[in-house]
């Protein structure tokens, strides 16, 4: 059985879309036993919800006023993404931190309130992967300190060396989302450092991730993660044996209230 930690996993919307709500959630998660917070990463969400806050920002916060906590988007859609800005801001949240950040990434979606098609982004899931690999491999390249040469199709960076570097080497972790039965996701997600399945429901899915991503690991004996979003009162003693390391604390956008999440924060972490 792994051991597994816990986090919160909130939407920035509403009333958690002042940062200095976030922020004080997470030094009382800290101080409770958790061992993360992580924030979606959207620019608006469909109605009942109104007010959305930008995670990036409120990352910042947190990094500089918890001492211990894991955090990152979860997920940010690297496709609307300038990756040599994402580079920059990355290694700067790690240096805040001092090692803590990890980074979320994957595809993004139109489907919840339209934030691609009603900002001009691209729309069509293929060349978003495209797009989203390019961004992973810039954002490898940057953290090593080294100059990053890429010309790909969507993008170029010519030259530049990203200073200062993360802490983390060789560089930030990072989680890669995807659909667990889908192959190309589980494909990406092997390059790096952990697995994010969307709609998990049931524990047999979390072992045919784990057997079906470690023969496509390049070193199957490293660290790996794979982090589970679930809501607070599952039973996460199946998923944490069949290979789950996190547990993210799964809420419901359009019913969020701050009083919820005190509730699951004192309530505490998983056991074990």
């Amino acid at each position: 059985m792994s051991t597994l930690r816990s986090a919160l996993w909130l939407p920035p919307f509403d009333e958690l879309a002042d940062p200095r709500t976030v922020v004080r959630l997470a030094a009382e998660a800290e101080a409770a036993g958790w061992h993360g917070v992580f924030l979606w990463d959207h620019l608006f969400w469909r109605a009942p919800v109104q007010q959305v806050a930008d995670p990036w920002i409120t990352l910042a916060a947190v990094a500089a006023t918890t001492e211990h906590l894991r955090f990152g988007p979860m997920v940010t859609p690297l496709a609307r993404r300038r990756p040599a800005k994402v580079a920059k801001e990355t290694a700067t949240l790690d240096v805040l931190s001092n090692g803590r950040l990890t980074l979320g990434v994957g595809l993004g979606s139109d489907r919840f309130a339209g934030e691609l098609s009603k900002t001009g982004e691209q729309l069509d899931d293929r060349e978003r992967g495209q797009m989203l690999d390019e961004s992973l491999e810039i954002l490898t390249a940057a953290w090593s300190g080294e100059p990053v040469h890429h010309h790909g199709r969507h993008t170029t960076v010519d030259g530049v060396r990203f200073l200062p570097r993360p802490v983390q080497r060789p560089g930030v972790p990072v989680w890669a989302a995807g659909f667990p039965r889908n192959i190309k996701p589980l494909r990406r997600a092997a390059l790096y450092d952990g697995f994010f399945p969307i709609n998990l429901d049931h524990p047999d899915h979390v072992a045919e991730v784990v057997t079906t991503i470690n023969p496509l690991r390049p070193n199957p004996a490293m660290p790996y993660d794979i982090a589970i979003a679930l809501p607070p009162g599952t039973d996460l003693a199946p998923y944490a044996k069949a290979g789950a390391t996190w547990w993210l604390t799964e809420f419901d956008p359009d019913e969020l209230t701050l009083d919820a999440v005190r509730g699951v924060l004192r309530d505490g972490p998983a056991a074990g």
